[in-house]
C-alpha cells in the first residue's frame, strides 16, 4: 500500500501545497495513494500522540510512505530518525518529493536519512538564531514589534471564500459540514462568520 502523510504547524499553515506536490509526483510516476493522513500538530510531539503513529501501525513491509519533505515528519533529527528506523525495522520505504530520496532499510538509506536529519535541524536552528537577532535589533532601534493589542488580523484562513460560505450557507448547508469542507474547526468557522457579519 502506498501511504502519504501531510503535515502543518498551526490551523494558520495550508495542506494543499504539500497535498499538491504528492498529488503531482504521483501522477508523473502513475502511482496512485491509498491512503491520507493529514494533521495539524507541532513536530515536537511525540510520534505515538500524533496520527503519523496511527499510520505507521497500519503500515506493513513492502509499503511505502511518501511525505513532501522529511521534516514533515518531525520537528529535529531525532524525531526524523525514530519514524526512519522504524520504518526501516519494518520493511517500509520512506519517498520524500522535494528531498527527492527513496530511503529503505540499506546502509546508504540510513547514512543519507541521518545526514538530512542533521543538517535540517541545523538549519532551523540558524533560522530560530537570526530571526531571533533580527527582532532584538528592531527591539533596541524602538520598532513595535507585533500586531498592535486588540488589533485583530485582517487576514483570514477562511477569507478567499467568503463568497463560497454565503452560497453554502444560501443551499443550506450545516455549519459542521461547512467546517468539514474548508477543513477548519468549527470554532474557527463560527468566529469567522460572527467577525465578518454572515449569518
Amino acid at each position: 500500500m502506498i501511504f502519504a502523510y501531510i503535515r502543518v504547524s498551526t490551523d494558520k499553515q495550508c495542506v494543499e501545497n504539500q497535498r499538491f506536490e504528492i498529488e503531482r509526483y504521483c501522477r508523473r510516476n502513475e502511482l496512485a495513494v491509498d491512503v491520507w493522513v493529514e494533521e495539524t500538530v507541532s513536530g515536537t510531539i511525540v510520534i505515538e500522540e500524533r496520527k503519523l503513529g496511527k499510520l505507521l501501525r497500519k503500515t506493513r513491509k513492502g509499503d511505502v510512505l511518501i511525505c513532501a519533505e522529511l521534516s514533515r515528519l518531525g520537528r529535529n533529527m531525532m524525531l526524523i530518525m525514530s519514524v526512519l528506523n522504524r520504518c526501516m525495522e519494518c520493511g517500509v520505504q520512506v519517498w520524500s518529493i522535494k528531498d527527492g530520496y527513496k530511503l529503505g532499510c540499506d546502509l546508504q538509506s540510513k547514512v543519507l536519512a541521518f545526514a538530512f536529519g542533521l543538517a535540517a535541524e541545523i538549519e532551523r536552528d540558524l533560522i530560530s538564531q537570526r530571526t531571533k537577532e533580527a527582532q532584538a535589533r528592531k527591539k533596541a532601534e524602538g520598532v513595535v514589534l507585533g500586531r498592535p493589542r486588540g488589533r485583530k488580523s485582517t487576514v483570514r484562513k477562511l477569507s478567499p471564500h467568503e463568497e463560497e460560505i454565503k452560497r453554502m450557507i444560501d443551499r443550506g448547508c450545516s455549519r459542521s459540514d461547512m467546517a468539514k469542507y474548508f477543513k477548519v474547526n468549527r470554532s474557527t468557522l463560527y468566529n469567522y462568520m460572527r467577525d465578518m457579519g454572515i449569518c
